[in-house]
């Protein structure tokens, strides 16, 4: 089964409004340019203004940027080099960054907003608020289908459910995708619905 689709690591890519905080795009897959593509123009499929980009030194986002926003985009890679500290290595310390490096890929982008913090730290939430993601333990998932299930359960709650600490209401609030705060109730709905609807389809 090696080299079969779901077998072995797979890779959650994430994007984030830093701004609002909103998670407009999420992609589940093998870290690769193909990969880079999907979520490149997911996330250009969903904006109706220019923007300014900030990914990490990953190369193949530079193929997949051109490709998503053919009419241009501000966009700069933060490249950071990470390794361990000798004088305090053991098998479970963590990564230290020893330096960052900013490049101005496309565009004109703001050197004081080129930041991948935001998504960083987003990513910490993930990890924290889905067992799955828990490393070391055998809580990981078994079935790549329930792993995005898990996944679309928790950036649909993020979205439109959990009121963001920063700015006090939901992202969906903040960037205008609905004017109400929405319940678990809600996104039940929107399930059996759904349901609904492609059964009559296949009826």
């Amino acid at each position: 089964m090696r080299g079969q689709f779901g077998v072995g690591d797979v890779w959650t890519w994430t994007t984030l409004c830093a701004d609002t905080k909103l998670v407009p795009s999420w992609y589940i897959g093998p870290r690769d340019a193909e990969s880079a593509h999907h979520i490149m123009q997911d996330v250009a499929s969903r904006l109706t203004n220019r923007v300014q980009l900030t990914t990490d030194g990953f190369h193949c986002y530079l193929n997949a940027v051109d490709a998503a926003f053919p009419h241009g985009i501000d966009y700069a890679m933060l490249v950071k080099m990470y390794g361990t500290d000798p004088q305090n290595e053991t098998r479970y310390s963590p990564s230290i960054c020893w330096s960052a490096e900013s490049k101005i890929m496309r565009g004109n982008p703001d050197r004081e907003h080129i930041n991948t913090s935001y998504v960083e730290r987003q990513n910490l939430s993930m990890r924290m608020g889905i067992r799955r993601f828990t490393r070391l333990t055998n809580a990981f998932s078994k079935k790549l289908e329930n792993h995005i299930h898990a996944l679309s359960i928790y950036f649909m709650h993020y979205n439109f459910v959990r009121i963001h600490q920063s700015i006090r209401v939901t992202p969906a609030m903040e960037a205008g995708v609905t004017d109400r705060l929405w319940s678990l109730e809600d996104m039940a709905r929107i399930v059996d619905e759904w349901e609904a609807s492609h059964k009559e389809l296949a009826a």
